[in-house]
């Protein structure tokens, strides 16, 4: 599963002569390509765009002892080089050298699962017949050798005409040759031809046949099936107690990211307070002290107390994706994607969506058929993503008293939480099945997924990707946020009277809310939240900090706390129907855009905007309007 990444470089593009050395790393998925590329270049690397695309690719760079650097060029997992989906196509073109502003890699980087080399090796056809140096790297040795499978590396190597590397990228063992390949591919090296003559690329059952020959010359023979991965899949993926466990599982998490969460809140809570009363103290009483404490402390301080929890969120699907566990939901969930006219292959994508829609909408490239695509790109918004999280969770600690439902395991707040989630899917669903019975009706597509076994998720790969979500997140805090709560003190502190700041009430930013109030007075919403609503335009999560900025104008935020400056700006209807118009609400630029340049025009996000704004509307009005009979 894809997460939302700044596409920000860090790091300089290799285009610039050929001094720069290139290294294409290339694999199936789930072959452990992405953990090889994170152990050869820790904190080195970035994640963008590919020129004219929406394919991520992640860029890293090596310091090679004979002195110079390689960059590293992590592709997306692929079976075949026939440019059927973006990603494939993608691939192709980086390799054949017909990628935009990226010069033909000087090597390659070959990853295959060497517990399933029997299937991967066929990939090994179309690459060597590109003529560039490559390795083979066969990863998972740990698991070959507990297993009882064996391969005979030297006579793999002669077979192919090419470095052959036993390797566990998860341990790091056997890495050495890969780093003494790359620092000889840097200098040109130029590969052997295979023993065994190449196929020809298009012919798929030649190039099956050619790498069963191939192992066979080899000795290869698979290790024997994980017993835990028959005993696990016997109980996750039984129709009645598979889904039963994912729901424990779902259970689980919701409840750790408010009772786990919150001494780590509570920390960087007292941090953030602290620090303002510091700088308000240390600065004149004078507009500077305003903007500062009042404007920029409370706005971005508001938002990045969160922190904790989101980084808790990502680290359970860390373990979950890494583990192996996701791909078995995946297939759980193809019986669900079927009612609802989608295929299994909408799930990844649609589960990217929980932590942004942006890559979710991104890997929607591996959807072959058209209007499954377009479907699921118009749905994955409405799936809960982090962005949320903060908004969900200030409302619902204002609101709804910590009480337990099952022990100790399950309270109130997380089974609020875990509803709201529910809601969202609830509403994709409806919209998928809407939208695949009219307008997007298509065949059934077959779904194919391979199960990858059981693996222990290692510290480095969840290390690196709470290090890269506390970074972009924290980047976000730092400029969209920032810029908000900067405009926003402006706006409030306009126009000046007699030389002195109006009340918020009377200033351009309260004008503006106050304009607003008739639309969404209905929905139990005053002209504060009102201008919160237009700012989280730019991004969901913007609103606590608008708020957090409001409300420290005002003074309250240091004095009673913005949960208790919500409870009484809002009723219990009124709060009821702002997580609602928030579960169902398109509020963030970047998805927009990101629509836009998927579907090729406005047509798409324009509707899928104006469809989850009235859906938004018109449910938070009836939640108010149900919620306000009963408090």
């Amino acid at each position: 599963m894809a997460e939302c990444h700044d596409t920000t470089a860090t790091l300089p593009p290799p285009t610039s002569g050929r001094t720069r050395h290139v290294v294409a790393m290339v694999g199936p998925p789930n072959s452990g390509k992405s953990t090889l590329f994170n152990r050869l270049t820790g904190l080195h690397q970035k994640v963008a765009n590919f020129p004219g695309v929406t394919v991520e690719h992640r860029m890293g760079r090596m310091r090679l002892d004979i002195g110079r650097d390689v960059f590293l060029i992590d592709l997306p997992g692929v079976y075949s080089l026939e440019p059927r989906t973006e990603d494939e196509r993608v691939t192709h073109d980086v390799l054949k050298g017909q990628m935009k502003d990226l010069p033909r890699p000087d090597a390659v980087l070959l990853i295959l699962d060497s517990t399933n080399l029997g299937r991967h090796l066929a990939l090994a056809a179309p690459i060597l017949s590109l003529g560039l140096p490559t390795m083979i790297v066969l990863n998972m040795a740990d698991d070959l050798d507990r297993r009882g499978g064996k391969v005979d590396v030297v006579e793999l190597a002669n077979q192919l005409g090419t470095p052959v590397a036993l390797i566990s990228a998860s341990h790091g063992t056997g890495l050495n040759k890969v780093i003494e390949f790359l620092s000889g591919a840097t200098l040109g090296i130029k590969p052997k031809p295979p023993l065994l003559q190449l196929p020809v690329i298009q012919d798929v059952p030649k190039t099956r046949d050619w790498a069963s020959n191939i192992g066979r010359r080899t000795q290869y023979r698979a290790p024997a099936p994980p017993i835990w991965t028959r005993r696990l899949d016997a109980i996750f993926l039984h129709p009645v107690m598979g889904p039963l466990v994912f729901l424990l599982v779902v259970i689980g998490v919701f409840q750790t990211i408010f009772t786990g969460a919150r001494p780590l809140m509570d920390a960087v809570q007292d941090i953030i307070q602290t620090s303002g009363k510091w700088m308000g103290a240390a600065l004149p009483d004078n507009a500077l002290r305003s903007l500062v404490v009042d404007g920029i402390w409370s706005g971005v301080g508001s938002v990045v107390v969160f922190l904790p929890q989101i980084l808790l969120l990502f680290l359970f699907i860390g373990i979950l994706e890494d583990s192996g566990y996701l791909a078995r939901a995946a297939l759980i969930a193809d019986r669900t994607m079927y009612r609802i006219g989608l295929q299994g292959k909408s799930f990844i994508p649609l589960l990217s969506a929980y932590a942004c829609a942006v890559p979710a909408i991104m890997a929607t490239r591996t959807i072959e058929n058209k209007r499954d695509r377009i479907a699921t790109i118009l749905i994955a918004p409405f799936m809960t993503c982090s962005a949320r999280l903060p908004v969900y969770t200030l409302v619902i600690a204002a609101f709804i008293p910590e009480k337990a439902l099952l022990g100790p395991f399950f309270g109130t707040r997380a089974a609020a939480l875990l509803g709201l989630y529910v809601l969202g899917f609830l509403a994709a669903v409806v919209t998928a099945r809407l939208l695949k019975s009219t307008v997007l009706k298509s065949a059934r597509a077959p779904f194919v997924l391979e199960m990858p076994p059981y693996r222990w998720p290692t510290l480095q790969s969840i290390g690196l990707r709470l290090l890269d979500r506390a970074r972009v997140f924290l980047r976000r805090a730092g400029t969209v946020i920032l810029g908000v709560a900067v405009v926003l003190w402006i706006l409030s502190n306009l126009p000046l009277h007699d030389g002195k700041a109006p009340e918020i009430g009377h200033s351009i930013a309260g004008m503006i809310g106050h304009a607003v109030e008739p639309v969404i007075r209905p929905l139990g919403f005053n002209w504060k939240i009102g201008i919160g609503l237009i700012t989280s335009l730019a991004a969901r999560e913007v609103i606590v900090g608008t708020l957090g900025t409001i409300y420290g104008i005002e003074g309250t935020s240091q004095s009673v706390g913005l949960q208790a400056a919500l409870r009484h700006d809002l009723t219990p209807g009124g709060a009821a129907a702002l997580l609602v118009f928030f579960a169902f609400a398109m509020q963030c630029m970047s998805t927009i855009a990101v629509v836009r340049r998927e579907t090729g025009g406005w047509r798409w996000p324009a509707i899928q905007f104006a469809y989850m704004t009235v859906f938004a509307y018109v449910f938070a009005f009836l939640t108010n309007q149900l919620i306000s009979l009963f408090f």
